[in-house]
């Protein structure tokens, strides 16, 4: 066996199981360098920092060269002396230690490893070995020294990658721990919480990560450190207080996984442009590590500042030349919501955000009439997206910048943002562009669609950090009905159902019918109405809302004219807005605070019934003209709407006008009311009363000063006179409720509201209550004299009577009666 080890090359680092090799980078190192990384190395074990015993990387098995080698050291190890074995081959050749240590001996020795060495084999184990290994060895030729060398290198390299995977085990501990804790922390500002989504979504890319440099194992030291940092009780306790620090350790925590993530991509982009990789690596970590550090200090001293980030994206040079993008269509952080209020809102978007089951709904469209706040939520849940470094892309349409056709430019626009936010993304869409760069210019908003969204992202899903969020704000506001048509089409076709999991879209629009079609039956998008908010949360926000705007004027107002303003609102935070401004003294020209106050809350001047005329102006521009056969039937139904003294459903509203006296009025209520949804209530459900939404709509519209053409005239109610009365005239019969017995007072009869609501349709209830009311104010005619006479002359009167009193309205009989004297 004496030739297999020559004198003049000695085997190295026998005496040692294969687990006291140095890491293969140090192959190439002075022996007294290498001696400091292996101080620590017992005898086939290695205890980690936090006291685990790791596996014997020599006792695996990863090849045949491995084997070989390992059953090269046994053989050895069993002819030396007890003290040979534990002697160093390489130290004994004299060398000094080096007082700079390589960097992998300093992540070991800061964490403070015991120098203990490990349990001496058992004598039968080694028995065993010994007779494998002379088996194997006496069955085989020589080794040329070539490939000796060949054999001792790969049993290095193998036991470095063991090494480095241990230390890796090692500090993702804090990772894995953390993922089981956060999901027990209740009850954080939803603001928190997108920092804490961000942090587990980092955590979970790390500990999937199938391979980690050497080179950025000081990197993941840190943020393992940070995790544990995270994990302390008193960390924990103040999450809620100290939200803006933690969402900027969970930007720059993203930054470092992103970092780990691409290394590989980045050192090969470092090397084409001829920069020194070591160099690059170490200031990159260095900034990192001085940033986190920082934020973890000013999160100890419950301190918030200002900090510069530097992010390391390593953007490759990608031409996107004639892509169109639109300007100033982004975040404006200006529309966000005041801070503590829309709290529930917040928190279900966020939840929503948050979600990781793979069937999670990918569009979340929030809806609601004009002024209710839609475009605050999406921009605060955009800017918290940005702050933690979340957010893809948010892209904004605006009425009076139809001009721009921004509607053209959306997708592109998105996909841009999406290629400087994510380097994955970047590179996938590089690759597309390459193959056809056509598609940077193509109108065709398929192509678009497929080629720069569905496909680079495809492609880039596994290695972006958390879920990718692009916010959509005011649909409504695009271009015309053919345009959403197309890009409704998208997001409702089967390949928006199966985007990437990690992919969401918040899409807000006022509920217009061409939108609400498409949108409330797809599955994979979930709608959230603002306008089922309930009434008295509406009420506490706008109160916190107008007690800021108006806090100057606390003493001019008072409570007591908060609350005033606040109940008019009628829960629109556009209207709470416009009133704050139409008191301020800023504006009040010519008048006091209290005489600009009276005003609005009394009978609203011309400048305070101007706060929402602009706003109705402009959603009537945008769905009705102001001339032919259209415009005609708008004031019809409107009028129709306006002189009601009761809201009707559709339903009945049809049953009325096809009793109107002229023909061209038998028309559905539909062909109109379908594009008032902005403004009127019980368009998108039937089932509910058509009514305006606030109301200074019917104030607007029935004054022709403000409202011009749009201008209603209410002085006539002849069609809803003549349409009653044929309504009674119709319908009207003996005991209507079909009641078993005429002795029983209403009260005893236990279903009578079934009873009512069977036999008694609203348009027939609705006529019973309020005939006379309109024949009061109509024109006369004697069409409706005859229509009055066929029922007071006849038994019908009674059956009048009686529905009255099943309907609890009789004591407006007399009234009634009396105005037909």
């Amino acid at each position: 066996m004496a030739r297999l080890q020559p004198k003049k090359h000695r085997l190295p680092y026998v005496g040692k199981s294969p687990s006291s090799v140095p890491p293969v980078s140090n192959l190439f190192l002075p022996a007294h360098q290498i001696n400091g990384s292996a101080k620590h190395k017992s005898q086939g074990q290695y205890q980690d920092p936090v006291g685990r015993i790791a596996s014997n990387p020599g006792r695996s098995s990863h090849g045949f060269k491995r084997k070989l080698a390992a059953m090269k050291s046994r053989l050895i190890r069993s002819h030396r002396s007890p003290s040979s074995s534990s002697a160093d081959p390489i130290v004994s050749e004299g060398a000094q230690e080096d007082p700079e240590p390589r960097q992998v001996a300093q992540d070991v020795d800061t964490q403070g490893l015991p120098s203990k060495a490990g349990p001496d084999p058992e004598p039968a184990l080694a028995g065993d070995d010994l007779d494998v290994a002379r088996q194997v060895f006496e069955s085989m030729k020589p080794i040329p020294r070539a490939g000796e060398i060949a054999v001792n290198t790969v049993a290095q390299a193998s036991t470095a990658v063991a090494e480095l995977q241990n230390l890796s085990s090692t500090y993702l501990q804090p990772l894995k721990m953390f993922n089981n804790v956060v999901t027990t922390i209740a009850n954080v500002h939803p603001y928190a919480q997108i920092a804490l989504g961000i942090l587990t979504a980092a955590s979970q890319l790390i500990i999937t990560q199938a391979n980690l440099d050497s080179a950025i194992l000081e990197l993941l030291k840190k943020v393992s450190f940070v995790y544990a940092f995270l994990l302390e009780d008193d960390t924990i306790k103040n999450i809620d207080a100290m939200r803006v620090p933690l969402a900027k350790i969970a930007q720059v925590i993203s930054a470092c996984v992103q970092f780990i993530r691409d290394y590989s991509e980045t050192t090969s982009f470092w090397k084409r442009l001829g920069k020194n990789i070591m160099s690059e690596t170490q200031t990159a970590i260095g900034d990192y590590t001085k940033t986190l550090d920082e934020l973890m200090q000013q999160y100890r001293d419950r301190q918030s500042r200002d900090i510069h980030i530097n992010v390391y994206h390593v953007l490759e040079d990608l031409n996107m030349e004639g892509m169109a993008y639109a300007g100033g269509a982004g975040l404006d952080t200006m529309k966000k919501c005041l801070e503590n209020t829309r709290t529930e809102i917040l928190q279900d978007v966020i939840n929503w955000v948050n979600d990781t089951h793979p069937e999670a709904p990918r569009i979340l469209w929030l809806h609601g009439q004009a002024g209710r706040g839609k475009s605050a939520i999406a921009h605060t849940i955009a800017s918290w997206l940005k702050d933690v470094g979340g957010l893809g892309s948010c892209f904004c349409f605006v009425r009076a910048k139809q001009a721009e056709c921004r509607e053209e430019k959306m997708l592109t626009t998105i996909s841009r943002d999406l290629a400087s936010r994510y380097p994955a993304f970047r590179r996938a869409i590089g690759r597309v562009l390459a193959e056809d760069p056509s598609l940077k210019t193509t109108p065709d908003l398929l192509q678009q669609w497929q080629k720069l969204i569905l496909v680079p992202l495809s492609e880039a899903a596994g290695g972006i950090v958390g879920n990718v969020v692009v916010v959509i704000d005011a649909l409504d506001e695009s271009g015309g009905v053919s345009w959403r048509e197309n890009i409704l089409l998208l997001l409702t076709s089967t390949e928006a159902a199966n985007l990437p999991s990690n992919f969401r879209i918040l899409l807000t629009s006022r509920p217009l019918p061409d939108i609400e079609r498409a949108l409330r039956g797809a599955i994979h998008v979930r709608a959230m109405c603002l306008d089922d908010v309930p009434a008295e949360l509406a009420e506490r926000d706008i109160t916190l809302f107008v007690s800021k705007k108006l806090l100057s004027l606390k003493d001019t107002i008072g409570h007591m004219g908060i609350q005033r303003i606040v109940h008019k609102s009628n829960g629109l935070f556009e209207w709470a807005r416009l009133a704050c401004e139409f008191v301020d003294p800023s504006r009040a020209f010519g008048q006091t605070v209290e005489e600009r106050f009276m005003s609005l809350i009394a009978v609203p001047s011309d400048e305070g019934k101007t706060l929402l005329d602009g706003m109705y102006s402009t959603i009537l521009d945008s769905v009705m003209p102001k001339s032919g056969t259209p415009f005609l039937r708008f004031r019809s139904v409107m009028r129709q709407l306006l002189t009601m003294l009761e809201p009707l459903p559709i339903a009945a509203l049809n049953h009325m006008r096809s009793l109107f006296p002229s023909e061209e009025e038998h028309y559905d209520v539909v062909i109109i009311l379908q594009f008032m949804a902005p403004v009127l209530s019980g368009i998108s459900d039937h089932t509910l009363p058509v009514q305006p939404l606030h109301a200074s709509f019917n104030d607007f519209l029935t004054d022709p000063l403000r409202s011009g053409p749009y201008f209603i005239d209410t002085s006539d109610s002849s069609d809803l006179a003549h349409a009653s009365l044929q309504v009674l005239y119709r319908e009207l019969s003996f005991n209507v409720c079909g009641l078993e017995n005429s002795y029983l007072s209403n009260s005893q009869i236990p279903d009578l509201s079934e009873r009512i609501k069977s036999n008694i349709p609203q348009h027939l209830s609705y006529s019973c209550k309020f005939w006379a009311k309109h024949l009061e104010v109509a024109r006369f005619d004697l069409s409706l004299v005859t229509s009055v006479q066929a029922i007071v002359e006849s038994e019908k009167i009674l059956f009048w009577i009686e529905a009255l009193s099943l309907l609890g309205a009789l004591g407006s009989a007399e009234c009634s009666l009396a105005i037909t004297v």
